[in-house]
């Protein structure tokens, strides 16, 4: 009789569930535990990019399509747990982007807010609202929301793509952006300019001169909203701070020597959606374990070194050299270590879950 019952009200139940769905309901009991879980659990997964593996498709690429045909050549960070999305966490976007001597990315601006790290070469800029910057191996560069940038590359290219010149070299970068958060709410807008190279108004480093200086023009206006009005952060100047502090302070336990850009006219994170990072671990650094809400995405900038991942019993161990890239995705309990010293950059939604108040990190003994 007990099993006949059962059957009786499962019959019901399932009668029920066909009925709601023709209404475009469903019930909550059966999917509650996954919309909200004891504790994070991302389909992302951990994921190690070597560069030495993906620079040949980089260079065949410049092979295969020009830069003005592409509008923007760049091969995509897919993570493995989200394949056919174009994202490398479920909220971040990551590629490569390679731009050749002589070529020219041409003009447009989108609401989405991107980042530019260089990975390798000399010889291109970067043009954002009437500015240029120099992008140089190291560097941090912003393309804020809705402003107006182009890429280019002063260099000549010979029939091999290379003269041997420097300034001549095929220029690769990290592109970082927050196009699946975007999508989620609905609010992406792009446009086209009507030239290919936006006109420059302003001499380069005119960023720099008036916000780069811990000083503020006295009746200054925010040009790019609530992103950083700098938005070009030269390497140089990161490496030898965070050398400096190497020797000068104590070395973080979990992440040695780890500082964060910031928009200098708040103190916050440069772009509203997006909170860069650079590190220097110094020789024989052996991490202390911790994990966080956010997934964050790493380019290697120098030295080498191993990073370990462990989510749900399962562990991922990758070592990393110069140019490679990888991801910690959300709540995975990960330690870097590194026996010659190295340097990291790396970036991630921190500042949405900060002003959410759903940001969470542990660090482990």
């Amino acid at each position: 009789m007990e099993n006949k019952a059962a059957a009786t009200w499962s019959g019901e139940r399932q009668q029920f569930y066909d009925a709601i769905n023709q209404h475009s309901m469903s019930p909550l009991w059966e999917v509650l535990h996954a919309l909200v879980p004891n504790s994070p659990n991302t389909p992302c997964l951990p994921f190690h990019w070597k560069y030495s593996d993906v620079r040949p498709y980089l260079m065949l690429s410049g092979q295969l399509i020009t830069a003005e045909e592409a509008v923007r050549r760049v091969l995509i960070f897919e993570n493995p747990g989200l394949r056919g999305q174009s994202c490398i966490t479920q909220s971040l976007y990551a590629g490569l982007q390679v731009i050749m001597p002589g070529e020219v990315a041409p003009s447009h601006r989108h609401t989405q807010s991107a980042l530019r790290f260089v990975v390798e070469g000399h010889g291109a800029y970067t043009a954002v609202d009437g500015e240029r910057t120099k992008m140089q191996p190291g560097d941090f560069i912003i393309t804020p929301s809705w402003a107006w940038h182009d890429h280019g590359h002063h260099g000549r290219a010979n029939s091999h793509g290379r003269t041997g010149n420097e300034v001549d070299e095929t220029v690769v970068w990290l592109d970082g952006l927050d196009i699946p958060m975007l999508r989620f709410f609905d609010s992406g807008f792009a446009e086209n300019d009507d030239a290919t190279s936006q006109k420059v108004t302003r001499p380069e480093g005119t960023n720099i001169y008036k916000f780069g200086a811990n000083m503020l023009p006295l009746r200054h206006d925010t040009p790019f909203g609530q992103t950083s009005p700098i938005f070009s952060y030269p390497y140089a100047r990161t490496r030898e701070a965070l050398h400096n502090l190497e020797h000068h302070e104590e070395v973080d336990a979990w992440d040695g020597v780890k500082l964060r850009y910031i928009n200098p006219a708040t103190g916050g994170s440069p772009m509203p959606t997006m909170a860069t990072f650079m590190q220097r671990l110094p020789a024989g650094f052996n991490g202390k374990p911790y994990r966080q809400t956010d997934g964050a995405v790493f380019s290697v900038v120098e030295g080498h070194g191993s990073i370990s991942i462990e989510h749900q019993g399962k562990a991922f161990v990758y070592e990393f050299s110069p140019r490679d890239h990888f991801v910690i995705p959300s709540w995975h309990t990960a330690r870097i270590s590194s026996p010659t010293g190295c340097v990291l950059f790396s970036f991630s939604d921190r500042p949405v879950h900060q002003s959410l108040g759903i940001h969470r990190e542990e660090r482990m003994s």
